[in-house]
């Protein structure tokens, strides 16, 4: 997303002061074998996409058989606990991937990422409410809900209107209230005193900023990650024009759907799928570009075009968090910056080597700031 009219002047906002924090290091002492260098064995997309739906059957049948009082799989592709016993239950695991694993996120156990001096119970919420971003689904964060739930944590992924697998014409949707209603159902559908930490990425940034305004008192903490955080009286629109003509790429990528007649407003934003990798993976493995590439729809333009009413005591009164992504083609940090120096959250945190996706380039890093974010205690 982005680039999609001429730029709008901003106006001039005083900056507040934001605790700005790089994402923790990471153990140091991992095999000389895992190196940045990607696997010189070429996947096939059908053989990936078959991976990833087999991944997402065992999540599945896993959490089934834990309902039913059985014990987990022993062996899965996804993180696996060490046995009792062993002697190296603190050395790093091999990954199932078939490139070689990145040095800056490598695989790490739920009991590494997550501090042992602080319980799920002392927390205020373990239940994430991941919001994807425009053309994506509930489906880009299978990685992000497996690594959640092996930590003890709850993870509920939306599909928002024509998204994903809900069946609603993206054309046909003209309101952001229209596009965000699934999110708006399951958060009224919540135990009266239940709370939850949303997570938005990209376009899915302005759409949990919509719920908290409707909704402050069932979100105790609200992240953003490479998403549009915006102001009161802002649209989507407003923010991306402030990069007009800085990316071709993007530009490059979008194509527009005028399903009322070219007389009338876009009704949905197509993307060249050619040029996904580049815009959006660029630091993703192949598997996942190729899950992507049949997955991702287009993008209904009428909410893009809505400007938001943000208030103080409402959006104002969650906490907020900024994850931003260094390596991004699509909302660059110099856009990730603009935003956040306009609406200061309580923190900003940064990871390095990320694309636009991090949940597909970082699973692990970002899974563990995710963990510690939700246990940052309410100022005294």
């Amino acid at each position: 997303m982005g680039n999609f009219c001429a730029c709008l002047a901003p106006k001039s906002i005083k900056k507040k002061p934001t605790k700005r924090l790089l994402n923790p290091p990471l153990p140091t002492n991992s095999s000389k074998r895992w190196t940045r260098v990607r696997s010189s064995r070429k996947e096939k997309p059908d053989a990936a996409l078959t991976q990833d739906q087999v991944l997402a059957a065992a999540i599945l049948f896993q959490q089934h058989q834990q309902r039913n009082g059985r014990d987990p799989f022993d062996r899965t592709t996804s993180l696996r606990y060490p046995k009792s016993g062993s002697k190296n239950s603190n050395a790093l695991p091999r990954s199932s991937s078939s490139r070689a694993r990145s040095l800056t996120d490598p695989l790490l156990q739920p009991h590494q990422l997550v501090s042992q001096n602080v319980k799920l119970e002392d927390v205020e919420t373990n239940h994430f409410v991941l919001v994807h971003g425009g053309g994506f689904g509930a489906w880009c964060w299978y990685k992000t809900i497996a690594l959640l739930e092996e930590g003890g944590y709850k993870a509920t992924a939306i599909d928002l209107t024509g998204s994903g697998v809900h069946s609603f014409d993206p054309n046909r949707i003209t309101s952001l209230l229209q596009y965000v209603q699934p999110l708006i159902d399951f958060l009224e559908k919540l135990a009266e005193g239940e709370k939850v930490i949303l997570v938005g990425h990209d376009f899915g940034g302005a759409c949990i900023a919509y719920a908290m305004e409707l909704f402050p008192f069932r979100i105790a903490k609200a992240i953003f990650i490479a998403a549009a955080m915006l102001t009161n009286g802002q649209n989507t629109l407003d923010m991306f024009s402030q990069q007009a003509g800085a990316d071709d790429l993007m530009q490059q990528a979008q194509t527009f759907s005028y399903t009322n007649g070219n007389n009338h407003p876009p009704t949905a934003i197509n993307l060249e799928k050619s040029l996904l990798r580049d815009l959006f993976f660029n630091q993703s493995l192949a598997k996942d570009v190729a899950l992507a590439s049949v997955s991702m729809r287009p993008i209904p333009f009428a909410p893009i075009l809505e400007k938001l009413c943000l208030s103080d005591l409402k959006y104002g009164s969650v906490r907020r968090f900024y994850i931003e992504t260094t390596e991004d083609n699509a909302i660059p940090i110099t856009l990730q910056d603009s935003m956040i120096n306009k609406s200061p959250p309580e923190q900003v945190f940064r990871l390095k080597g990320a694309d636009h996706s991090p949940f597909f380039s970082k699973p692990q890093a970002l899974n563990k700031l995710l963990i510690e974010i939700s246990k940052i205690k309410t100022p005294s």
